[in-house]
C-alpha cells in the first residue's frame, strides 16, 4: 500500500531484554564479572599459599586450583564464542550450566553440605537474569539446587567422599537437611528478586528506548524545519505563479484538445508539488491543536466530497462515505480534516481501478472518535507496518512518505492513536480514535453554553 499523501484544500477554518543493550554486550559484561571473580577466587587461593596454610589442605587446594583453572578455561572459550557473534543465547545457556557445575565442585572442596561457597549458586541466578531475564534466573536456580541435592545425596550415601584433608562429615544425614533448606530458599529468593530486576530493567529499558526515538525523531524533524522554512518561501512563489499562468493559458481561445490536457497535467502537477511543501512544512513545524467544538461526521463526509471531485490517482477510484449525518466532537477542525484527507489520498493512490475506498466515522461508549479509512490495494508487508508513519518510509517509487508522518504527529497532539489492520477481502485498514479526554471536558467546563453544532 502506498503511504505519501497531500494536504487538503482549503475548507473552512483551517506507537526479552532485548529491550536494553544487545545480548552481545551484556555477555560480555558478564564475561568479564566472571573473569574478575574467577582472579579473586584464584587470588584468595594464593594468599594460603604465601601465608604458608597451604599444609594444612594440600589436596583440596591443587583440586580448587583445578577447578579455578577450568573456570579460567571456560572464560577463554567464552570470549572467542562472543567473537564468533553467533548462537548467543546457546552461550547464555552455557555459562549457567557450567557455573553451576564449577561452583558444586567449590562447594564439595570447601566443607561440602556447610559450606559458604553455596552462595555462588545465587551469584549465577543474578548472572543468568541479566543475560536471558525471569526464566534464566529460575533456571539457574532449580540447576543450583539440583546440584547441591546431588553433591549431599552422593557424600551421604558414601558414592564419593570428601577430600582426606577435609574434616569428615556428621554420620546423620538428617544434619543436612537444614543447611539444604537454607540453600534452597535463599536459591529461590536471589531468583525472584533478580528476576524482578531483570524485568524492570527491560521495561525501563524499552521506554529509555522509546524516548530515545522520539528524541531524534524530533532531532530530524527540527532540521528539516529549517531546510522547508527556507526552501518553501522560494518554491511557492513560482509554483503559485505557474498555476496562474497556466490557467490563463487554458482559458486561451483555439487551444486544441492535447494543448489543454498539457495544461491540465501542469496544473495538477504544480498542485501536487504545493501539497508536497505544504507536508513537509506541518511535519517541520507542528502546530498545538485548537480545541474547538466541531463536526466530526461533517468534516470527514466534506472530505469525502472533495476527494471525489480532486483527481487523486492516474484512475478513477470510487470514495464511500460511511457514518452518521451528524457528530458532534470536540479537536481541531483543521487538523482533523487534513488527517482524513491524508487517509483517503493514500488509500485512493494504493486502491485498484473501481475498487472503493471507504471512509467510515463512528462514536465509541467511551466518547471517543473513531475514523477507518480501507482500500483494497496490495496491503503493506508485515516487516513495513512499525515504520509506514515514520518520515520518508514510503512503499511507493513515488511520493516522500510524508503524509502518514503528518497524520501520526496530528492523532498524537490529540492523545490519539492510529492502527494498521488488513481489510477484509485484501487491502489495508488505517484506523485513528481520538479520545474524548481531558482536554475536551476542559473546553466544556470554560464554556458550558457553548453551542453544540447540530
Amino acid at each position: 500500500m502506498s503511504r505519501s499523501t497531500g494536504r487538503p484544500p482549503a475548507a473552512g477554518p483551517t506507537p526479552a531484554p532485548e529491550a536494553g543493550a544487545p545480548t552481545q554486550v551484556r555477555l560480555a559484561w558478564i564475561t568479564a564479572a566472571r573473569l574478575l571473580l574467577y582472579g579473586l577466587l584464584l587470588a584468595s587461593v594464593a594468599g594460603f599459599y604465601l601465608h604458608g596454610d597451604s599444609a594444612s589442605y594440600p589436596q583440596s587446594l591443587r583440586l580448587v586450583l583445578v577447578n579455578v583453572a577450568i573456570a579460567f578455561a571456560a572464560a577463554g572459550v567464552y570470549a572467542s564464542w562472543l567473537r564468533w557473534g553467533r548462537m548467543l543465547s546457546a552461550l547464555a545457556w552455557t555459562q549457567v550450566v557450567v557455573d553451576q557445575g564449577i561452583w558444586t565442585g567449590l562447594v564439595y572442596l570447601s566443607g561440602g553440605p556447610l559450606s559458604g561457597a553455596t552462595s555462588f549458586y545465587g551469584l549465577t541466578c543474578a548472572f543468568a537474569a541479566v543475560t536471558l531475564g525471569v526464566r534464566g534466573a529460575f533456571t539457574a536456580a532449580v540447576l543450583g539446587g539440583l546440584a547441591y541435592l546431588s553433591l549431599i545425596a552422593t557424600l551421604a550415601s558414601g558414592t564419593i567422599r570428601m577430600p582426606q584433608d577435609q574434616p569428615p562429615l556428621p554420620p546423620d544425614a538428617a544434619q543436612f537437611l537444614y543447611p539444604a533448606l537454607v540453600t534452597l530458599v535463599g536459591l529461590l529468593v536471589v531468583a525472584l528478586l533478580a528476576g524482578y530486576l531483570a524485568r524492570r530493567v527491560q521495561t525501563e529499558s524499552g521506554r529509555v528506548a522509546e524516548v530515545t526515538e522520539r528524541a531524534e525523531r524530533a532531532e530530524r524533524l527540527a532540521a528539516l524545519g529549517r531546510v522547508a522554512a527556507a526552501l518553501a518561501h522560494e518554491i511557492r512563489n513560482p509554483l503559485g505563479s505557474i498555476a496562474g499562468s497556466i490557467d490563463l493559458i487554458a482559458e486561451a481561445p483555439g487551444l486544441g484538445e492535447d494543448e489543454r490536457r498539457l495544461c491540465a497535467i501542469i496544473r495538477a502537477e504544480s498542485d501536487r508539488l504545493n501539497d508536497l511543501v505544504g507536508d513537509m512544512l506541518n511535519l517541520a513545524r507542528p502546530r498545538a491543536p485548537t480545541l474547538e467544538h466541531v463536526d466530526a461526521a461533517r468534516i470527514a463526509s466534506d472530505v469525502v466530497q472533495l476527494a471525489r471531485r480532486a483527481r487523486m490517482a492516474a484512475i478513477e477510484v470510487p470514495i464511500e462515505y460511511r457514518g452518521p449525518a451528524s457528530l458532534p466532537f470536540v479537536a481541531d477542525g483543521a487538523q482533523l480534516r487534513q488527517v482524513v484527507w491524508n487517509l483517503v489520498r493514500n488509500a485512493v493512490q494504493a486502491t485498484g481501478a473501481a475498487e472503493p475506498v471507504t471512509v467510515s466515522v463512528g462514536a465509541r461508549d467511551d466518547g471517543s472518535l473513531h475514523v477507518e479509512v480501507a482500500d483494497h490495494g496490495p496491503g503493506i508487508p508485515p516487516e513495513m507496518r512499525s515504520r509506514i508513519f515514520d518520515a520518508f518510509v514510503t512503499t511507493r517509487a513515488q511520493g516522500l512518505g510524508i503524509g502518514l508522518a503528518v497524520v501520526r504527529q496530528i492523532v498524537e497532539a490529540h492523545g490519539g492513536r492510529i492502527e494498521v489492520r488488513d481489510t477484509m477481502g485484501g487491502g489495508t485498514t488505517l484506523s485513528v480514535q481520538l479520545p474524548p479526554g481531558a482536554q475536551a471536558r476542559a473546553v466544556d467546563e470554560a464554556d458550558p453554553a457553548r453551542p453544540t453544532p447540530a
